[in-house]
């Protein structure tokens, strides 16, 4: 069965894009108002392009949800509600990590600790599987599996090459070693290769250095990545490391990959930590590219190398400030899934 599945790209055609909506139980509560806005932003701009599904904890967050939704003059014919327990809502870690199979889907699911015990989880580990009772997926099966990971840990290209970084799989699993953990992800994740960053981090991210947060493949043959150009800065000597990293990698054909460098945000403090600003958590849908903005002269900046990556795509800034505050972004809080997924 493995032989016939594989891990689709995220620019390839998604049925949706799942996500949760914050509410007074998350740990968004003492800024609610704040993350509504760069949610209700968000729904619209994906409503554009595709359906949403939107996870709720119970039936007055649906209607305080369509409600806000409605009077944004969001389509709702695009919108799709979901009646499901969960922790919080950064469902790029705890949704379902589809692969395309001959017929239907594979849905993998992964145990989801909290980013290796760091917040509760208990309900956000049994997300797929109450999504799957709950009849969100069409043709789909579900694969349990006994091993921490995350899906913003990772990244493929769809066509065999996956991306990741030591850092955050090391931490997960520190008996493991590369050749053990590089087999596992590739019988899993259905890959011929995997390539590891050694360097890369960002202040205020609690993932221990998710690669989407880094780096991200823009086709088979191309990577965006965060890059810093200033010397004083805490993060040049280890962003400066990973470029020359990425720089050294190459494709399955032996050369080198096109490069995009992404632009440095200023520092942004928030009750005396420093947050994680970085441009690389976009989310790719169908005909565009979702930039996390961050309200910095370089969202402009951000902007034009993301559309020099994605010539065929319209690139939408999204207002993520308020969600740095809890070390994620607008990547963190998504999970696509592929054209023909859902019910």
């Amino acid at each position: 069965m493995t032989s016939q599945l594989r891990f689709p790209a995220e620019w390839e055609p998604q049925s949706a894009i799942l996500i949760a909506w914050p509410h007074e139980g998350t740990d968004w509560a003492r800024r609610l108002g704040e993350v509504e806005e760069t949610y209700i932003a968000l729904v619209a701009a994906i409503a554009r392009f595709q359906r949403v599904v939107i996870c709720v904890a119970d039936d007055d967050v649906q209607a305080y949800a369509r409600a806000r939704l409605s009077s944004a003059r969001v389509d709702m014919a695009r919108v799709t509600f979901v009646d499901v327990p969960y922790d919080d809502t950064w469902l790029r870690d705890s949704g379902p990590i589809a692969l395309r199979a001959q017929r239907g889907f594979q849905l993998l699911d992964f145990r989801f600790t909290g980013w290796g015990g760091k917040f509760e989880a208990s309900r956000d580990d049994k997300l797929i599987e109450a999504l799957h009772a709950r009849h969100v997926f069409r043709d789909a099966r579900t694969h349990t599996i006994d091993f921490a990971l995350e899906g913003g840990a990772i990244d493929t290209d769809g066509a065999g090459t996956l991306l990741t970084t030591w850092q955050c799989l090391h931490e997960r699993h520190p008996n493991a070693s590369r050749e053990e953990l590089t087999s596992k992800l590739s019988q899993w994740l259905v890959q011929q290769r995997v390539l590891w960053l050694d360097h890369g981090y960002l202040e205020g991210d609690d993932t221990d250095a998710h690669v989407d947060t880094l780096a991200r493949f823009a086709a088979p043959d191309a990577i965006v990545f965060q890059a810093c150009d200033d010397p004083t800065d805490s993060h040049y000597a280890e962003l400066k490391a990973m470029a020359d990293e990425i720089a050294a990698l190459r494709t399955p054909d032996g050369q080198p990959y096109r490069l995009f460098p992404l632009p440095w945000a200023r520092p942004v403090i928030d009750e005396g930590r420093r947050l994680a600003a970085s441009y690389a958590n976009f989310l790719i849908i169908n005909g565009a590219v979702l930039m996390p903005a961050y309200g910095d002269d370089a969202d402009a900046a951000a902007a034009s190398v993301l559309a020099q990556a994605f010539p065929d795509r319209e690139i939408v800034p999204v207002p993520c400030r308020p969600l740095i505050w809890q070390n994620g972004s607008l990547h963190c809080i998504t999970m696509q899934l592929p054209e023909g997924a859902l019910a």
